[in-house]
Order: structure tokens, then sequence, then C-alpha cells
């Protein structure tokens, strides 16, 4: 099944389209994720969902094992995990339950972070993984 229009599944092909995302300033919601894993699989449909309510952000499907090039020496230990971030700044960076209204939770207070908050987390311990720094910018 494709994913919307409103969320990309990463592959080497379309590495330019996340990039320019993040240089326009857009919300970015990754999920980084494996096709082995039954977690992950089962909360695809969810993460689309979201992708749909919510089309002013840009939502990233990534395999750590597809594109273990882009994701680099970062430990992803359990599935599945999400990265919130607008430009550069990384606002979350965490493993969550699979549950659709928990993301969405996260994902509203998130990008309700003014800019001032938005600089003080990038400074901060969520700076371990960007995807504007895997991709250069």
């Amino acid at each position: 099944m494709p994913m919307p229009a409103s969320c990309l599944t990463l592959d080497d092909d379309n590495h330019a389209e996340l990039a320019a995302w993040l240089d326009d300033g857009a919300w970015v919601v990754a999920c980084l994720c494996a096709a082995w894993c039954d977690t992950c699989r089962a909360y695809q449909p969810a993460f689309e969902q979201l992708a749909a309510a919510h089309p002013d952000k840009h939502f990233v499907w990534i395999d750590i094992e597809d594109q273990a090039d882009f994701i680099g020496d970062i430990d992803v230990e359990n599935f599945p995990t999400l990265l919130i971030q607008r430009g550069a700044a990384v606002a979350f960076f965490g493993t969550v339950l699979p549950d659709a209204k928990l993301a969405e939770r996260l994902i509203q207070a998130q990008t309700d972070k003014s800019a001032a908050q938005l600089q003080a987390d990038a400074r901060g311990p969520l700076r371990t993984f960007s995807l504007a720094d895997r991709l250069g910018r």
C-alpha cells in the first residue's frame, strides 16, 4: 500500500525532497523503524493517518536498515522511534509507544514550542541525531 502524499518513505532517490523540507523550515516528523519489526508494521497505518491529519507537516518513514548509511552510527534500540524537528532544530527524539493518540499529543506539544524553546532543545541532549546533519545541512 503506497504512503499518502504527506508521508514519504525515505530511499536513496528522495533525500533531496527531505532536504528541501528542512531548508524551508518545515516541521518534519520521522519514524525510524525496521521492515522486520512487527510493531513497526502494525504502527505504520497509524503513522500514515497522523500524516493525513497534519497536512501542514511532513512525515517520513525511515527504515534504519535500508537507510543505514543515512542513519549512521546512531543506535535505535526500540521501535517506533520518533524524531520531530523544524529545520535543524530537534524538538524530540526518542522511543514512543506505538499509539497514535500518544504520538498526536507529542506532535502537538513539540510543535507548540516557541522558537526560543526549540533553540534551547537543539543545544541539549536531543541533538544526538538530526536529519539536517545527515543531509549536510
